[in-house]
Formats: structure tokens, sequence, C-alpha cells
């Protein structure tokens, strides 16, 4: 499989010019967040959703200037969204850093998540890219939907495999769609390619999502911890397959589990065994790879360049990765 950097090549030049251009939009005049923003984006991730986006662009028309600030919109957004995250799920940690409510304390990274997410809109509202704004906005709101659904749902244990899939529809797979359709606007596509690049990232994020739920149960050996999942009492697809093919014994011996853990190590084993009996990993991956395949098919309808191939061999790492 391709390396990330290997796949990068074709927009190498777009994305270093994008770093510098994200980097002076969270510049401000206050020394205090100008220090925090600058360890943010000295510890950002892999770079894939601006390669979304650029891609997006590349296949729908072309790589504008409109395209950088959709990019810096939806890490602007993004980023706001996962320093608040840290302070809900009060952690202090992100990619093997101290988060920034670690550092700073929870009440300097609630108003520095505000001021990314102001930024955006300023951006935004300066540019007079408005479709953009509705596209992001609308995928905030979604994550935030989705984050509070699964938090009712979980406290109930009452998951379906219907209600998970429009959990993490709403969680995970609206922000990639956002990154696709806000690529494909900037390029100045009409509505129709960008709903139908929209609905090909929604693909994706869901494919991913479900990737990340089987590292959980151990898919594959990269020294991921296994059962943080189970240990935050996230019911994930593996499980919801295996508990639906139990006897009601079973079911509720590890519902009970799953509830009342307390992080006991031999616990979470157990509820890992079960699942992975089951056949629950094969199943979750079985309908990962589907909807890589209707990824594919949306893919498949624009013509061959190095942007379509560059996408292609995207959703190959986010669905095949082994971390």
């Amino acid at each position: 499989m391709l390396k990330l950097d290997e796949i990068k090549k074709p927009i190498e030049k777009e994305l270093d010019a994008f770093e510098e251009k994200f980097k002076t939009s969270m510049q401000s005049t206050v020394p205090l967040l100008d220090r925090i923003t600058h360890y943010i984006v000295k510890r950002k991730g892999k770079q894939m959703r601006p390669m979304f986006v650029f891609f997006s662009a590349g296949l729908c028309g072309g790589i504008t200037e409109s395209t950088y600030r959709g990019a810096a919109l939806v890490e602007l957004l993004h980023t706001a969204t996962l320093v608040h995250d840290d302070v809900v799920d009060n952690s202090f940690e992100r990619r093997g850093f101290f988060s920034v409510n670690a550092l700073w304390k929870n009440k300097i990274a609630v108003l520095v998540g505000d001021y990314l997410l102001s930024k955006g809109l300023q951006l935004s509202v300066d540019n007079q890219e408005f479709d953009l704004l509705k596209i992001v906005s609308d995928a905030v709101q979604q994550m935030s939907e989705g984050e509070l659904l699964q938090i009712e749902k979980v406290r109930r244990m009452d998951i379906s495999e219907a209600i998970y899939y429009e959990v993490i529809r709403q969680k995970t797979a609206s922000l990639i769609a956002s990154c696709c359709a806000a690529g494909a606007s900037s390029a100045g596509a009409d509505k129709e390619t960008v709903g139908l690049m929209s609905k090909f990232g929604e693909k994706i994020g869901i494919a991913f999502q479900i990737k990340d739920d089987l590292f959980d149960f151990g898919l594959d050996d990269v020294g991921k911890p296994k059962g943080i999942d189970i240990k935050e009492k996230k019911v994930t697809l593996p499980l919801i397959y295996a508990l639906n093919k139990a006897s009601k014994t079973d079911k509720k011996k590890i519902i009970n589990m799953v509830k009342n853990h307390g992080d006991d190590e031999t616990k979470i084993q157990t509820i890992i065994d079960f699942v992975q009996q089951s056949g629950g990993l094969s199943y979750a991956e079985e309908q990962m790879f589907t909807y890589q395949k209707q990824a594919f098919d949306i893919l498949m309808t624009f013509p061959e360049s190095e942007f379509r191939n560059g996408l292609e061999n995207l959703v190959r790492f986010t669905t095949e990765r082994k971390k």
C-alpha cells in the first residue's frame, strides 16, 4: 500500500503553500493566543482533510485561491471542535502530545476553541465564501448532534446498527463529506457535483470509522492499546453484531460487563474475546469494504486524472491502513 507522502505528491506544492496560509489565518495580536495556536500547528496530523479538499477541487475543475480558504476553514472549525472535545472528555493527550486544556486549563481551552471558530467565520465572510461556510457549518452542526446522540444512547446501552451508522455519519463522515464538497465548490462545480462529492466523502468517512473501531479489538497488531472504546463504553459495529448474535443470557452478561467493567483488564479482554469469537470483526470489515466500494463507484464516474488517482489512493489508505 502507498504511503501518505507518496499519495500527496501531485498536490505537494499546494499543501506546503496551504500550511503557510493556515498559520497566517490563526494569527492573533494576543501573545498567549499566538503561543497556543503555534503549539496546535506544530503538532498537526497527517493533512488528510486538506488532501481531500485539494484532490476534490482538482477533480472538479481545478485548484483555486478559494480552495485554500476552503481547506483552512475545514481545519479551523475542526481544530476548534477537537479543542472543545478534549475539555468535554477531560482528555489530557492528543496525538501523543499534551492537549491544550492539559497545558492551559479548561477555561483557556474553551476560549481558544471559540477563537478558532470565529477565525473560520471571519475568513469566510471577509472573502464572501458563503457556500463554503454553509458546507462546513452544516458539518460542525452534525458532529455536535452525533456526539450528543452517542452520549444519550451510551447511557441507555441502546444502540442498534441503524443508530450506530447515524452516529458515525454525523460524528465522522460529515467532516470528510464537507472536505470533498468544499473542494468541489471551490473549483466552481455545480450543485449536483458538489452533492455527489459530499456523498463520496460520507461513504469514505463511514468506512474510515469502521476501520478505527476494528483497531479497538486488535484487528492489526500495531501496538495500539486495545479496548479503549470499551473503556469509554462506546458500542461499536463489531460489538453490536456480536450482541445481536448472542443468546439473551450472554447478551445481558456482556452488556453488564461493558457498563460496569471498572477498567478491569480481565473483563475488557473477555468482551474482546466475545466479539472476536462471534464473527463481529469479519462482519464489520465486510461492511467497511462495502462502503469503500460505494465510494469508488462514485469516484469512477469522473474522468481519469492524477486527482482521481490521488483520491482513489487516499481512500485505500484510510480503509487499508495498519494504524
